[in-house]
């Protein structure tokens, strides 16, 4: 369901952040957003951001009266908003319980280990937090475990089909790759992030990524 750009929800996101997960859905949902690209991290380089949002996090979603800060939560409610049912694991479907389960997890369990590793390995390791930060990448490695069990005998998480669980699980993936994690990815999991990055509607929200970025 594509809307005109003026009604469009406004997305604040950094490039490859978990904003990734709301425009790659936006993307596979025909949701036109009214994309604000930001620098990172905005709190500190877009402080103006902050009268938007006090957290100073991102993503942030505005449609309307709405205003949500939940990656994942965003990208679910940008299928639904899209129309797009096959995106999403209806009550009373095989896999309902495991799609809420697995789209969850994808932030509470696996991207946080990852945003710590981050800051404390990466960002901040003049702090003397480097050790530390290498403690959550290996935290992050052994929640890995439920995924790739459940992808044994599955091309995807839920209900025979791509959905947001797999959006929201493989933008985890994806993270890895890209700051330092991916010896700690399995063969299994690399070949699952493959299959997903290959859709076009992932290489369009990359390239609106990219192009609005500052």
């Amino acid at each position: 369901m594509a809307q005109d750009q003026q009604g469009a929800p406004i997305l604040y996101t950094c490039a490859g952040s978990r904003g990734q997960r709301c425009t790659w859905v936006a993307e596979e949902a025909g949701v036109e957003l009214d994309l604000r690209m930001l620098p990172f991290p905005p709190r500190h380089k877009a402080p103006e951001y902050l009268e938007t949002n006090p957290l100073g996090t991102i993503p942030m979603l505005i449609d309307g009266e709405t205003q949500m800060t939940e990656s994942c939560a965003i990208a679910h409610y940008l299928a639904v908003k899209g129309g797009a049912d096959a995106l999403i694991v209806q009550p009373g479907e095989a896999d309902y319980g495991e799609y809420l389960d697995y789209t969850y997890h994808a932030d509470a369990t696996i991207t946080f280990p990852q945003t710590v590793y981050m800051r404390f390995a990466l960002f901040e390791k003049h702090k003397g937090w480097e050790d530390a930060g290498h403690a959550y990448a290996n935290w992050f490695e052994k929640r890995l475990v439920k995924i790739e069990q459940r992808l044994k005998t599955r091309e995807y998480l839920c209900a025979d089909r791509f959905t947001v669980a797999d959006i929201c699980v493989g933008y985890a993936l994806i993270l890895a790759k890209s700051v330092g994690l991916d010896e700690r990815i399995p063969e299994p999991l690399k070949a699952y992030r493959e299959r997903l990055t290959s859709r076009d509607a992932y290489k369009a929200a990359i390239a609106k990524e990219k192009a609005g970025a500052p």
